[in-house]
């Protein structure tokens, strides 16, 4: 006979040991809050470790024999999966730096390309496209090669009246190369390791051969550099001092920073616009700043951006899981049977966009035609909306034209752009 006492039955003996002593469903998501951050971050850096090992540069011995394919192909991870906002901006403001050093800006203003603003977006975007297109394709490929071939035939025009001096294009390659790498140690959730810093300067030292750069400023260009790090300390080093010659206040400089400012805020409200100022000055150091003529912007600012920042770091290395590779961010669109090339997106004037439904009713569209600004589509063909053709792209003044030029530099490049080492000769060109 049972005791009174003791009523519960076996099973419910089982189910209040299993409360007691096992997991219930506020434990297991308990224990699924702690460990999700751990497996974001483990997934985070699976990518690196998988490209590192894909492409086996371990070693700084290894660097030396690093090709301009597989620089590229990670140039490209890091560009379209692993950082592509950042990555993008650091070349925007690489671009931006530039228009900091009067010779450059007083050509832009000159040639009004930079002193207005309806010029300013299209010689914007033209720049973005070209750098598009031989960034986000193996260095082989007919599309860079065309791309580099109409940024030469651009440049040698300026280049033959010396309004470009070679000063210029070398410093202009230094920002390329090194401002990715600044800005992803800079505000990413972790910094670029040795060999994807590697392959920046490999890809690059490779762009500047395709664009006849001269290097004998250079402090090691005689004897050559032993690896692409070694490069880009060497230009780190005639960069920094070429800025302290060079980049000194003009009122070009702040001509052409005024526009540039003024696509870069493109889509924020009017209202909010001198606050979106205050914050891309906070994105300068203080010799740009100066050099720029912009009043520097209060601590609040700075605090603001760094506390942005710090949590956008921590977010994304320890909540957001990486980005998968049918997400890449790849801004170009496959060619149309015609041959004409278009962009997926755009910041600010839609230039190449094709108006698609979505894009033209969309919600980004929406958000457009409520600010007052074109959506893809408008105005008819002034922001080409069937795309571009090379001989297309760049100032006015050379629409339609170079195109046998630019032939003949394809020819050329194909030759010499073949995917190899760019650090096989001893000496700089």
């Amino acid at each position: 006979m049972a005791r009174p006492g003791n009523l519960r039955g076996p099973t419910e003996n089982n189910v209040s040991n299993s409360n007691t002593n096992g997991f219930g469903a506020k434990e297991y998501c308990l224990l699924l809050l702690l460990l999700y951050p751990l497996l974001v971050a483990f997934l985070r850096h699976g990518r690196l470790q998988s490209t590192r090992k894909t492409y086996g540069y371990t070693t700084r011995r290894s660097f030396a024999h690093m090709t301009d394919d597989d620089a590229s192909e990670i140039q490209i991870t890091i560009a379209q999966l692993e950082f592509p906002f950042t990555f993008q901006k650091a070349l925007q403001f690489a671009l931006f730096r530039t228009y900091g050093i009067p010779s450059i800006s007083k050509l832009l203003v000159a040639t009004s390309q930079f002193s207005e603003l309806s010029t300013a977006s299209k010689r914007y975007v033209d720049t973005e496209v070209l750098i598009r297109e031989f960034t986000c394709h193996k260095p082989s490929d007919p599309r860079s090669l065309e791309a580099i071939a109409r940024m030469n035939y651009i440049h040698s025009f300026y280049q033959k009246n010396g309004s470009i001096r070679d000063d210029d294009m070398l410093y202009t390659l230094s920002l390329f190369a090194l401002e990715p790498i600044r800005w992803i140690g800079r505000y990413e959730w972790r910094s670029l390791e040795a060999f994807e810093q590697c392959a920046q300067g490999t890809f690059w030292k490779s762009i500047g051969d395709a664009m006849g750069i001269s290097y004998k400023k250079l402090k090691c260009a005689e004897e050559g550099w032993q690896d692409a790090l070694h490069w880009l300390d060497d230009l780190t080093e005639w960069s920094e001092q070429y800025e302290k010659e060079n980049m000194v206040p003009h009122a070009n400089n702040h001509k052409t920073a005024e526009q540039t400012v003024a696509i870069l805020l493109w889509g924020i409200p009017g209202v909010l616009k001198p606050f979106g100022s205050k914050i891309v000055s906070v994105l300068m150091d203080d010799r740009l700043r100066g050099a720029m003529m912009y009043d520097k912007p209060t601590n609040a600012y700075f605090l603001l951006v760094y506390f942005l920042f710090a949590v956008r770091k921590y977010l994304l290395r320890y909540f957001f899981l990486p980005r998968p590779a049918i997400f890449r961010f790849n801004a170009l669109e496959e060619p149309s049977p015609d041959g004409r090339r278009s962009l997926s997106m755009w910041e600010a004037a839609p230039y190449y966009v094709k108006p698609t439904f979505w894009r033209r009713w969309g919600p980004k569209a929406w958000v457009s035609r409520l600010l007052g600004v074109p959506v893809p589509g408008d105005e008819g063909a002034k922001y080409y909306p069937d795309g571009y053709k090379f001989p297309e792209v760049g100032p006015k003044v050379f629409l339609g034209k170079g195109e046998e030029s630019a032939k003949e530099t394809v020819r050329g490049l194909a030759r010499t752009r073949t995917g190899g080492c760019p650090f096989g000769r001893v000496a700089a060109d």
